[in-house]
Protein backbone atom coordinates (compact mmCIF):
# COMPACT_ATOMS: atom_id res chain seq x y z
CA UNK A 1 0.00 0.00 0.00
CA UNK A 2 2.53 2.40 0.84
CA UNK A 3 4.53 1.21 -2.68
CA UNK A 4 1.57 2.37 -4.21
CA UNK A 5 1.33 5.84 -2.65
CA UNK A 6 4.66 6.62 -3.17
CA UNK A 7 4.22 5.59 -6.66
CA UNK A 8 1.52 7.51 -7.19
CA UNK A 9 3.00 10.65 -5.75
CA UNK A 10 5.85 10.15 -7.74
CA UNK A 11 4.08 10.49 -10.77
CA UNK A 12 2.25 13.82 -9.34
CA UNK A 13 5.38 15.61 -9.06
CA UNK A 14 7.20 14.83 -12.07
CA UNK A 15 4.20 14.92 -13.97
CA UNK A 16 4.00 18.97 -12.71
CA UNK A 17 7.86 19.15 -12.61
CA UNK A 18 7.67 18.60 -16.45
CA UNK A 19 4.32 20.88 -17.37
CA UNK A 20 6.36 23.25 -15.56
CA UNK A 21 9.70 23.00 -16.74
CA UNK A 22 8.09 23.18 -20.32
CA UNK A 23 6.39 26.65 -19.57
CA UNK A 24 2.69 27.51 -19.22
CA UNK A 25 1.69 29.41 -22.89
CA UNK A 26 -1.45 31.36 -21.44
CA UNK A 27 0.85 32.74 -18.26
CA UNK A 28 3.52 33.57 -21.65
CA UNK A 29 0.55 35.31 -23.62
CA UNK A 30 0.28 37.66 -20.44
CA UNK A 31 4.22 37.85 -20.03
CA UNK A 32 4.38 38.61 -23.82
CA UNK A 33 2.51 41.97 -23.48
CA UNK A 34 5.53 43.34 -22.72
CA UNK A 35 7.07 42.67 -26.01
CA UNK A 36 4.12 43.70 -28.22
CA UNK A 37 4.91 47.03 -28.62
CA UNK A 38 7.62 45.72 -30.93
CA UNK A 39 6.61 42.45 -31.79
CA UNK A 40 3.79 40.34 -33.09
CA UNK A 41 3.53 36.41 -32.62
CA UNK A 42 -0.23 35.83 -33.61
CA UNK A 43 0.34 37.07 -37.08
CA UNK A 44 3.20 37.52 -39.48
CA UNK A 45 3.08 41.15 -39.54
CA UNK A 46 6.12 43.28 -38.73
CA UNK A 47 6.58 45.80 -36.45
CA UNK A 48 9.76 47.62 -35.22
CA UNK A 49 11.14 44.46 -34.71
CA UNK A 50 10.11 41.15 -37.07
CA UNK A 51 6.91 39.07 -36.24
CA UNK A 52 7.46 36.12 -33.95
CA UNK A 53 5.17 33.39 -35.38
CA UNK A 54 7.07 30.48 -36.19
CA UNK A 55 10.43 31.60 -34.55
CA UNK A 56 10.96 28.20 -32.73
CA UNK A 57 13.19 26.51 -35.07
CA UNK A 58 13.77 29.41 -37.50
CA UNK A 59 17.44 30.21 -37.34
CA UNK A 60 18.03 33.82 -36.64
CA UNK A 61 17.52 36.92 -38.83
CA UNK A 62 15.53 35.46 -41.83
CA UNK A 63 11.64 36.65 -41.43
CA UNK A 64 11.56 36.93 -45.16
CA UNK A 65 9.41 39.97 -44.22
CA UNK A 66 12.06 41.87 -42.20
CA UNK A 67 15.36 40.75 -44.36
CA UNK A 68 16.33 44.37 -45.17
CA UNK A 69 15.47 45.52 -41.69
CA UNK A 70 18.18 43.07 -39.39
CA UNK A 71 21.41 44.42 -37.89
CA UNK A 72 24.67 42.87 -39.32
CA UNK A 73 24.88 41.69 -36.08
CA UNK A 74 21.48 39.54 -36.28
CA UNK A 75 22.31 38.53 -39.68
CA UNK A 76 26.03 37.29 -38.89
CA UNK A 77 24.28 34.80 -36.15
CA UNK A 78 22.08 33.53 -38.24
CA UNK A 79 25.02 32.78 -41.09
CA UNK A 80 26.54 31.23 -38.14
CA UNK A 81 24.18 28.79 -37.07
CA UNK A 82 22.18 30.61 -34.63
CA UNK A 83 18.99 28.55 -34.45
CA UNK A 84 15.94 29.80 -32.66
CA UNK A 85 15.50 26.64 -29.91
CA UNK A 86 14.15 26.60 -26.61
CA UNK A 87 17.81 27.27 -25.22
CA UNK A 88 18.69 30.33 -27.38
CA UNK A 89 15.51 31.86 -27.02
CA UNK A 90 16.20 31.13 -23.13
CA UNK A 91 19.53 33.09 -23.47
CA UNK A 92 18.03 35.89 -26.07
CA UNK A 93 15.22 36.73 -23.76
CA UNK A 94 17.28 36.71 -20.85
CA UNK A 95 19.59 38.93 -22.04
CA UNK A 96 19.05 39.90 -26.18
CA UNK A 97 22.62 41.88 -25.64
CA UNK A 98 24.84 38.94 -24.40
CA UNK A 99 23.33 36.24 -26.41
CA UNK A 100 23.83 38.24 -29.87
CA UNK A 101 25.93 41.43 -29.01
CA UNK A 102 25.53 44.23 -31.42
CA UNK A 103 21.72 43.57 -32.13
CA UNK A 104 18.89 46.35 -32.46
CA UNK A 105 16.67 45.15 -29.79
CA UNK A 106 16.30 47.53 -27.18
CA UNK A 107 14.53 45.60 -24.52
CA UNK A 108 16.83 44.74 -21.67
CA UNK A 109 15.51 41.13 -21.01
CA UNK A 110 13.62 39.28 -18.98
CA UNK A 111 15.43 37.96 -15.38
CA UNK A 112 12.79 35.40 -14.32
CA UNK A 113 13.36 31.60 -15.17
CA UNK A 114 9.80 31.06 -14.97
CA UNK A 115 8.18 34.27 -17.64
CA UNK A 116 10.88 33.29 -19.60
CA UNK A 117 9.79 29.24 -20.05
CA UNK A 118 5.92 30.56 -20.25
CA UNK A 119 7.10 33.39 -23.27
CA UNK A 120 9.07 30.50 -25.04
CA UNK A 121 5.48 27.64 -24.58
CA UNK A 122 3.29 30.76 -25.76
CA UNK A 123 5.70 31.28 -28.82
CA UNK A 124 5.67 27.41 -29.32
CA UNK A 125 2.05 27.68 -29.47
CA UNK A 126 1.64 29.10 -32.93
CA UNK A 127 -0.78 31.45 -31.37
CA UNK A 128 -3.42 32.09 -33.72
CA UNK A 129 -5.38 35.76 -33.52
Amino acid sequence: MLRAVLSTSLVLVATSCAAWAGGDPVAGKHVFNRCMACHEAASDRDKVGPHLMGVVGRTAGTAESFLGHYSEAMKSAGAAGLVWDEANLAEYLRSPKLKVPGNRMAFGGLGNDEDIANVIAYLKADPKP
